[in-house]
């Protein structure tokens, strides 16, 4: 059954099933795999220019034309507007980074940070949520449940408070940032700590919204990636709707990737931008799950008829050698990533490549962000960390346009910041390496010629 403009379709090229847009799926319910939204855009009837979105700023006392999600309505016209829900997200800054782009390796003028930590809970995920959470009041949810390891949580029980939906987010015992811990106790959302890491968490959560009809909000769920590639619009629109030659995004459960794919796909198909960018998706070496599938295993998209059993076998794999995925990067440490298909479109779609950084490296890059202006969360600074790895290999050009997503701010996890600051990580979360850019506090004694010696000294 399909709705006038838009359907829900099983991405499988061998099953293609088709569901209405009032249904609820997390899974093809005929094989199992993920669904998309797909559009009639001759019904949906975006504008032919993408700037003419842009003229939505002149009226941001609408809270649709505010929402830097809503306002590209056009591009996930999924419900009627009385059931879009909005907090102001997408309010972020696309910045040219001369000082990122000189420790990248790349031209002063051709490296720009999207910092998507300007969003009300202070990560991407808010885009997300309101999509989904639209999505569940149109459809009438009661509860709403995720598994996470932090930010989706926050940005579930930020969106749930505001909408009156009672919350549920499942997060791993000691596996998640007390900065995002923190948000999701105090906007409400019933916490249940997992005896396991994320990928425990997701399984049981599925299985409990199941059994309990609670609404799935993690990015299985279709509707939140709807809301993710309003990321790449804000780009497109920051750089004067031209696209960069490259898109460098943190991997972890490949929610970002997938979405960023889906847009530029639809975006050819409407004839909005002729010529796409190029994706790299970055892992942590401590969960490097996409870089062995895509360039050990030479797991490619392939029109939609991928090799699923080679993903079932990485993920047996892994439960046959106990292999856990662990990196300061908490929020890309996941080893069983849900959007793995949808990536490996995303990489077709964009003739894209991945890599893996160790956590060194992510660090030294984040410590760079911080310096030139912009704070993040560790798992941020991976763009940054496999942006300037490219550049060495030679695989992005020095003089490319590119764009590096900062996933989320520096306060989700401070802990991670002062430990590389003084090398007093937390408990579990060590990063082995020099810390070339470390700033320690100093010492002194309570004695003013001892002071201003020591302020001197730091000239």
């Amino acid at each position: 059954m399909k709705s006038n403009c838009c359907f829900q379709k099983c991405i499988n090229a061998a099953c293609g099933a088709t569901f209405d847009v009032r249904e609820i799926h997390v899974a093809c319910p005929s094989c199992g795999d993920l669904l998309d939204v797909v559009y009639d855009w001759d019904r949906a009837k975006p504008p032919k220019l993408l700037s003419a979105f842009q003229a939505r700023w002149t009226n941001r006392r609408n809270p649709l034309d505010f929402s830097g999600v809503w306002r590209f309505r056009e591009l996930l016209d999924f419900c009627p507007d009385e059931y879009k829900v909005t907090l102001g997200e997408g309010q972020t800054l696309l910045q040219s980074s001369p000082g990122v782009a000189a420790y990248i390796g790349a031209k002063s003028d051709s490296v720009f940070l999207q910092y998507e930590g300007l969003n009300p809970s202070g990560s991407f995920k808010d885009n997300g949520m309101a999509a989904a959470f639209s999505h569940a009041r149109m459809v009438g949810a009661a509860r709403v449940a995720c598994a996470s390891t932090g930010n989706t949580s926050a940005s579930l029980a930020l969106y749930a408070a505001r909408c009156g939906l009672p919350a549920i987010v499942f997060v791993g015992s000691g596996r998640i940032a007390f900065g995002k811990l923190a948000q999701a106790l105090d906007y409400g959302a019933g916490t249940l700590q997992i005896a396991g890491d994320f990928d425990a968490c997701m399984r049981r959560v599925k299985e409990a919204s199941a059994r309990l009809k609670l609404y799935l909000m993690n990015s299985v769920n279709p509707f939140r990636l709807e809301g993710q590639k309003t990321i790449m619009y804000r780009v497109l629109e920051g750089l004067g709707w031209e696209a960069p030659d490259w898109v460098v995004v943190p991997g972890g459960n490949l929610g970002n990737s997938s979405a960023f794919g889906k847009a530029f796909m639809e975006m050819k198909e409407l004839g909005l931008l002729k010529r796409l960018p190029r994706l790299a998706v970055i892992n942590s070496t401590g969960a490097d799950t996409l870089d062995r599938l895509v360039n050990q295993k030479k797991l490619t998209w392939q029109r939609g008829r991928y090799d699923r059993d080679a993903i079932a076998a990485d993920w047996k794999w892994q439960d046959d050698t106990r292999r856990l995925p662990h990196t300061i990067a908490s929020a890309i440490e996941i080893a069983r990533p849900v959007n793995a298909a949808k990536c490996l479109r995303a990489l077709e779609v964009c003739d894209g490549v991945v890599r893996s950084v160790p956590d060194s490296e992510i660090m030294d890059a984040k410590a760079q962000v911080g310096r030139y202006g912009l704070g993040c969360e560790p798992a941020s600074a991976a763009a940054v960390a496999g942006a300037k790895r490219l550049v060495e290999e030679g695989v992005i050009d020095r003089d490319a346009r590119i764009v590096c997503i900062l996933t989320g701010h520096a306060l989700k996890d401070p802990d991670a910041t002062v430990g590389y600051h003084t090398g007093n990580y937390p408990p579990g979360k060590e990063v082995h390496g020099e810390r070339p850019f470390a700033n320690a506090p100093v010492p002194v004694a309570d004695d003013i010629e001892a002071i201003c010696a020591a302020i001197e000294a730091q000239r």
